[in-house]
């Protein structure tokens, strides 16, 4: 698949809780359009230090292994899907 969303969050992150049911959402509905791979930043320390990832949630699109995109904070799921559709 070439275009992958890499989601970094973290249990104790109040915005990435909230975040959390959206990015399940999306998964179904973008299905076979994105991969969707999420990273619990505590257990992934290296996968956030690698992507330079300083708040969470943060979200790093990928298109064919090569960063194309990244935002941070929580997002209305329109506003949200709207920014990944426009990496597709």
């Amino acid at each position: 698949m070439a275009v992958t969303l890499l989601d970094f969050w973290a249990d104790w992150c109040p915005p990435c809780k909230v975040m959390n049911p959206t990015i399940d959402e999306l998964e179904k509905e973008l299905a076979g359009k994105v991969e969707f791979v999420k990273y619990d930043v505590d257990q992934n320390a290296s996968a956030a230090q690698k992507y330079g990832v300083m708040s969470i949630p943060t979200y790093v699109i990928e298109k064919d292994g090569k960063e194309v995109a990244r935002v941070s904070g929580a997002k209305p799921k329109e506003e949200f899907k709207r920014w990944i559709e426009e990496h597709l």
